[in-house]
């Protein structure tokens, strides 16, 4: 089997109305998915996280050294593909090109072999995943306190147990509306916050310290990402666990970040941080520092596929006790036209949990038509 083509599909979906997170709005959805031909007529499906049109150039010109290669080979292919752009891409968009070529090689691995990829990765340790609720960003009318706190409940009335805050508005406003979410949902419901990386150190203690009577289960990119100190420094004055990691790429770069000890849960988006390949080996370096792993998912059905078929087969985080914790998965709420319309069967969660797919590959089929219908212009 021969790869014959690679191809990048950009796509882009109006939003019903703007929402924003501490960093900017958003008045569309956008997606950059990866298909890889080969001449058997099998096809493999992938996806880029970040920004569409620059992730489908480096796609573009990843390709000649992908034409002609066995897809089998994704371990080689990885690595010659990084080899071959270590010069200017480490990180970044060269990392979030090659995972959507990567999470694209194992689909085609799977479908070739008849298998599902968590059973190529050594087999499923669980065939459902917990998964928490993130929404809660900013809308353009209303009073947030109200209507996050009701969005929040709606969430634990579907079945979550946990949902995820987005933060970085102002110390004060944000211990408010945390406090708001908190009395929504009860004392029993997971509560996680997410600053985006909106604040420096100061005040990222601040706003720690005036929330952490409210159970908070980790305070995510509390600071830049590459202030690692800074990371040390929120991590030593809180309670609060930290989480961070979605705006890091490939082992290399998370080895500081565990050799630091600056977090305590791992978030690399399977799409970005180099694929399904990278993030098993990430996963099992988190493992050896006794770090949890729970990815960064916020992308369409395809990412949500390659984050289950990995989730499926790490070990919980406590394997010795007699209530072992299961990594989470993180399932997006807000809305997405593109997300769950380009495949042909959606990815659901039933009261909080999500089965992982057991067809060939990611377990998921592509709806053509659907490529056609939000194809950017």
């Amino acid at each position: 089997m021969k790869i014959t083509d690679v191809r990048a599909h950009v796509l882009e979906a109006a939003l019903s109305q703007p929402f924003a997170y501490s960093r900017a709005w958003y008045a569309t959805r956008t997606a950059m998915i990866v298909e890889i031909v080969t001449d058997e007529g099998l096809v493999g499906w992938g996806e880029c996280y970040g920004p569409a049109r620059i992730n489908a150039a480096v796609v573009a010109a990843m390709r000649p050294l992908l034409v002609g290669q066995d897809p089998m080979r994704s371990e080689y292919l990885w690595n010659e593909i990084y080899a071959r752009f270590r010069d200017h891409g480490q990180k970044g968009v060269i990392i979030q090109g090659l995972s959507g070529i990567d999470i694209a090689l194992w689909d085609l691995k799977g479908k070739y072999l008849s298998q599902p990829v968590h059973r190529l990765l050594g087999g499923p340790v669980r065939s459902e995943v917990p998964a928490y609720a993130t929404g809660l960003y900013r809308r353009e009318q209303g009073e947030p306190a109200e209507y996050l706190a009701e969005e929040a409940a709606g969430y634990v009335a579907e079945g979550f147990g946990a949902v995820k805050l987005k933060v970085g508005f102002g110390v004060e406003e944000d211990a408010a509306i945390t406090r708001a979410v908190r009395t929504a949902i009860g004392e029993e419901v997971g509560l996680m916050i997410d600053a985006n990386h909106a604040y420096d150190t100061v005040a990222a203690i601040r706003l720690g310290r005036a929330i952490e009577e409210y159970d908070i289960g980790w305070f995510e990119e509390p600071v830049p990402p590459e202030d690692v100190a800074g990371h040390l420094q929120v991590k030593a004055a809180l309670r609060i666990p930290v989480a961070t990691g979605e705006c890091e790429f490939t082992r290399f770069g998370f080895r500081e970040l565990f050799e630091k000890r600056a977090l305590d849960i791992v978030q690399p988006d399977t799409c970005a941080a180099g694929g399904i390949s990278e993030c098993r080996k990430i996963a099992d370096m988190a493992s050896a520092y006794g770090i949890r792993y729970a990815p960064h998912v916020w992308g369409t059905g395809i990412a949500i596929a390659a984050g289950l078929q990995l989730l499926a087969v790490l070990p919980s985080f406590t394997p010795c006790s007699l209530a072992p914790q299961e990594p989470l998965l993180e399932f997006d709420r807000t809305e997405h036209p593109i997300r769950q319309a380009i495949l042909t069967e959606p990815i659901e969660h039933e009261r909080g949990r999500v089965r992982v797919p057991e067809g060939p590959g990611l377990g998921i089929e592509i709806d053509r038509e659907a490529l056609v219908r939000f194809r950017a212009s």
